[in-house]
């Protein structure tokens, strides 16, 4: 089904209170936000975040529950996500001493954000 102008705008603002959500709830945890919605090489990443000695490049979903939020998460959208990382990489040359992750945050309604560490693999270039 195809969706309306009004739906997209509806969705898109869901996305972006989602992506303050989790940021809200990263920097609780400890982590200091190094860009949002950062886009590169085609294709985009909701938060890069660090911790220690960890950066996070995080995918963000608001769904209206964990299991749709985990299914979102296809092999295009990770594809256009690792050309995103290798972008924002090239670009930061000293996260190469760093440990990488790839981490999910599922926003559901009514609950604290689901936050899953190392919730995907990057392809291999």
């Amino acid at each position: 089904m195809a969706r309306t102008p009004d739906s997209r705008r509806k969705a898109l603002r869901l996305g972006h209170i989602a992506e303050w959500i989790v940021i809200l709830y990263l920097s609780l945890k400890g982590y200091r936000i190094l860009a949002r919605r950062y886009i590169a090489n085609g294709g985009e990443i909701d938060v890069v975040a660090l911790r220690g000695k960890v950066v996070a490049f995080v995918e963000v979903k608001a769904r209206s529950d964990l299991s749709t939020g985990l299914d979102a998460i296809s092999t295009t959208k990770i594809h256009r996500f690792a050309q995103a990382v290798d972008g924002w990489l090239m670009r930061n040359g000293w996260a190469s001493a760093y440990t990488l992750r790839c981490d999910a945050v599922i926003i559901v309604p009514y609950r604290l954000p689901f936050h899953i560490e190392d919730a995907f693999e990057l392809p291999m270039a």
